[in-house]
């Protein structure tokens, strides 16, 4: 298999910056920090690498969450990171990514923010389902896919930021 790209936490002083943004508080943010777990596949035969959750999450029906995941992860070029939630609880509960997928392009790793890769779920529960993820549970999975551009393409702008950064 192609090795095509390397995770990273993002800095301490960022990772501060955006979890007070999200949630109004800097309470136990160095201990949060500090166990923040890199993706990982969990078995040889495993597409996806998991994301860890940094902080218990408890969700309702129809409740939604942002989440500063803490992480960020540089990619060869021609590469895309694609997200998702994780199978079990997609099945389980039918937690959804807001966005439906999440794109994590090459040259985020390089905005302003540190390429700081955020999700927001909701509990899409139709069944009255309360979603509890502890922290450093997997919660959502993200898998390297290769793409290809138009012979005729001609980007040439620069990312600096994340969503909706490219058409601000």
């Amino acid at each position: 298999m192609q090795k095509v790209a390397k995770f990273y936490k993002v800095s301490f002083e960022q990772y501060k910056k955006d979890f007070e943004d999200t949630f109004n508080t800097l309470e136990n943010v160095q201990e949060i920090y500090d166990n923040i777990q890199l993706p990982k596949r969990a078995t040889a035969g495993s597409a996806g690498y998991d994301f860890f959750a940094p902080i218990d999450i408890t969700l309702k029906p129809n409740e939604t969450i942002k989440i500063p995941t803490g992480i960020r992860v540089k990619i060869e070029d021609g590469w895309v990171l694609k997200c998702y939630p994780r199978s079990g609880l997609g099945f389980k509960y039918r937690m959804q990514l807001n966005n439906t997928v999440g794109i994590i392009d090459a040259d985020y790793y390089n905005s302003s923010n540190e390429g700081h890769i955020f999700t927001k779920i909701t509990n899409d529960s139709n069944e009255g389902k309360t979603i509890e993820i502890k922290a450093g549970q997997g919660f959502m999975q993200g898998i390297f896919v290769e793409f290809g551009i138009t012979f005729d393409d001609d980007a040439t702008a620069l990312r600096d930021g994340g969503f909706g950064s490219t058409t601000k």
